[in-house]
């Protein structure tokens, strides 16, 4: 290649905010970059942009498990590596910190799938994998669609379980919904069967759990033990099943907000590009959401002017009405001055339920669909 022909890569930092279990699968674990490959690789073959990017992956223990500065150090670590982006930090507890550093100190662009609106700023975009606001409406809505006007809650002791919770009672409210306990349990799996025995004993008809998700690793044997089998229902946890299978089992039986949607035709049409490259067809939320944080980047790499963090961080003010992949069809993504939330309308997110059976999970509901 002549000197006239060459240029370095666009680097895009990826901060995957907590580290996965030694016996994760790899296939799995190829799916958090692949999409990002994949939308890269094709965007350079049809011109959107002229250079290859390369993705700089960070993997380290934050929130609920580990600590906000290995999270900050890594962001830095990123920033020094000239990345002009980072998609990540993920988790709330982690993000909302991260973005008082990004503002004070890195000024590179960042964009999460975190549900906090605390993140969103400046510097700092979001794909919300549900929102903190938004799922304990779609929550009470579904609770109400059942018929259960008494519900006791399971709350993590955290930012993201403690802001669920003050979002959920307000929307059982609105719906006649009797939150009639809530158990406080840990971020971490521990014995929390004292905890669900109290929810048993003050009759409530169905259950909900608020949280990033470790805390429920442990409440289905703890339900069997009483003998108690409620409908239960839980937020954008319920994409945590694909982590291990402690995980995988502990969310057997519950319904759980999701962004996978197999009538969404786009992510329909991205998975076949997928199996036809791979061999392999990924049907679960990570490959599609991918998708969508891959194309956004695409979009604001190949409209920056210059192509420098701020420039980024400007084109993704642009990016307007981009289909996507992920949530129920006719999902858009649409940022703006200031609107620097991508997926709009209560359709990117659905209910889904994992089966009993542990394979198998169906659509429940499409908010927004009454």
């Amino acid at each position: 290649m002549s000197y006239e022909s060459s240029a370095e890569p666009i680097k895009l930092g990826y901060l995957f905010d907590f580290r996965l279990p030694e016996q994760f699968p790899e296939q799995m674990r190829k799916d958090l970059t692949r999409p990002f490959e994949l939308v890269f690789a094709e965007g350079l073959a049809h011109g959107v942009i002229d250079r290859p990017v390369e993705i700089v992956f960070r993997e380290v223990e934050g929130l609920p498990k580990g600590t906000i500065k290995a999270v900050i150090d890594a962001y830095g670590e990123l920033v020094d590596e000239g990345c002009l982006a980072v998609f990540g930090p993920a988790i709330s507890d982690n993000c909302v910190p991260t973005r008082t550093a990004i503002e004070r100190r890195f000024q590179v662009p960042a964009i999460s799938c975190t549900g906090s609106d605390d993140w969103l700023g400046e510097w700092t975009f979001s794909l919300p994998q549900g929102s903190l606001t938004e799922e304990p409406i779609f929550l009470s809505r579904l609770l109400a669609k059942g018929g259960h006007t008494e519900v006791g809650v399971l709350v993590e002791q955290s930012l993201v379980g403690r802001t669920y919770l003050e979002n959920f009672q307000r929307a059982c409210a609105d719906q006649g919904i009797r939150v009639v306990a809530v158990e406080t349990i840990a971020q971490t799996a521990q014995d929390i069967g004292a905890a669900v025995r109290r929810l048993y004993e003050s009759k409530a008809a169905a259950l909900v759990h608020f949280g990033f998700g470790f805390g429920i690793a442990r409440v289905n044997p703890a339900l069997a033990a009483v003998g108690w089998d409620p409908p239960r229902f839980m937020g954008t946890a319920f994409q945590n099943a694909w982590i291990n299978p402690v995980m995988w089992n502990a969310i057997l039986g519950w319904t759980g907000v999701d962004q996978y949607d197999e009538g969404n035709l786009v992510g329909q049409r991205f998975l076949d590009r997928l199996e036809a490259a791979d061999g392999r067809r990924p049907q679960y939320c990570v490959p599609v959401m991918n998708r969508d944080f891959a194309t956004v980047l695409l979009r604001a790499f190949a409209d920056a002017h210059p192509l420098t963090p701020l420039g980024v961080r400007d084109a993704l003010e642009r990016v307007r009405m981009l289909p996507a992949a992920a949530g129920a069809p006719g999902t858009h993504i649409t940022f703006g001055n200031w609107s620097h939330r991508g997926w709009m309308g209560a359709g990117y997110l659905v209910a889904r339920r994992l089966d009993p059976d542990g394979v198998t999970s169906h659509l429940v509901d499409r908010f927004g669909q009454d």
